[in-house]
C-alpha cells in the first residue's frame, strides 16, 4: 500500500474507551496518519464506512455483539476493502487474524514503538528514516498444541502444498496453517519465495546448494532436497543468479 499524498485515513474500533483513546492518540502522532476515525462496537463503524472510505482498519477482537474477527470478514467483501490489522489482548484468534490476511497483530497494552512498526508494514518507513521491521520477518502465527506460537517467515525454508492447508518448514519442523499454497506465493513472492513445484515455494535465501543430474534440477535447503520441476527450473535459476551478483544494470 502507498500512503495517501495527504496520510492514511484510519478507523480504530475498540469497546475499552482508554484503549480507543491511547491507540488513537498514537495513531495521530504518525506523520503518515492523516484522519483517524473511532468507534467504540463494530455495528457504528458499519455506519461510518458507509460515508468514509478508510485505508486501514485497527480491530479490537472481543466485543459485543459483533466481533472484531466478523467485522473483519464483513470488511473483507467491501468492493476496497481497508488494511486489517487486529489489536488485542488475546493471542487466541491469531491463526483467524491470518486466514482474513490481516497485515498485523499487535498485543496490548499497544507500544508506541510497535504502532510505529505496523504503519511500516502498512506503508513503508517512516518518513524521517525511523526503522521498522524487514517484510521478511513477518511473525506467522501457527497453532501447536492450543498454544499460537509465531514463526519468523524468514526462518521458513519452504512450504508444502497439502490440500486446502500448507505446511510450514523450518530447520526446527513444521506447522500446518489453513491457507491456500496461491495465495502465500502472491503473497511472499517481494519476499523471495517461489514456487519450484505446483506443491512447493521454497525461500531463496536459504537455498545453498542447486544441483542438477541427468537434466533433473533439485535444490538443497537446510539439508533437504527438493526437485525442481521442468517449468520452474529456469526461472529458479535466473532468481538465483540475481540474488547472487545483484540485478542487472
Amino acid at each position: 500500500m502507498s500512503t495517501p499524498s495527504n496520510g492514511l485515513r484510519v478507523l480504530v474500533v475498540d469497546d475499552e474507551l482508554p484503549a480507543l483513546d491511547e491507540l488513537s492518540f498514537l495513531l495521530r502522532e504518525d506523520p503518515r496518519v492523516g484522519e483517524v476515525l473511532t468507534c467504540d462496537n463494530a455495528t457504528e463503524s458499519l455506519r461510518v464506512l458507509q460515508d468514509n472510505e478508510v485505508d486501514a482498519a485497527f480491530l479490537d477482537i472481543q466485543m459485543p455483539g459483533l466481533t472484531g474477527v466478523e467485522l473483519a470478514g464483513v470488511l473483507a467483501r467491501f468492493r476496497t476493502p481497508p488494511a486489517l490489522v487486529f489489536v488485542t489482548a488475546h493471542d487466541e484468534h491469531a491463526l483467524a487474524a491470518f486466514e482474513l490476511r490481516a497485515v498485523d497483530y499487535v498485543l496490548k497494552p499497544v507500544r508506541a514503538e510497535r504502532i510505529r512498526d505496523t504503519l511500516t508494514r502498512l506503508v513503508g518507513p517512516h518518513p524521517e528514516g525511523a526503522p521498522g521491521p524487514a517484510r521478511q520477518d513477518l511473525q506467522v502465527p501457527v497453532e501447536l498444541g492450543g498454544v499460537t506460537r509465531f514463526v519468523r517467515r524468514s526462518n521458513i525454508t519452504h512450504v508444502e502444498a497439502q490440500g486446502d492447508y500448507v505446511r510450514l518448514h523450518t530447520a526446527g519442523g513444521s506447522h500446518l496453517i489453513r491457507i491456500p499454497l496461491t495465495q502465500l506465493e502472491e503473497e511472499w513472492r517481494q519476499a523471495g519465495f517461489v514456487r519450484i513445484h505446483r506443491s512447493l515455494l521454497v525461500n531463496l535465501a536459504r537455498v545453498t546448494e542447486v544441483r542438477t543430474d541427468a537434466g533433473r534440477c533439485s535444490v538443497l535447503v537446510a539439508g533437504t532436497e527438493l526437485v525442481v520441476s521442468r517449468r520452474h527450473t529456469r526461472q529458479l535459476k535466473d532468481l538465483l543468479a540475481e540474488r547472487s551478483t545483484g540485478p542487472a544494470r
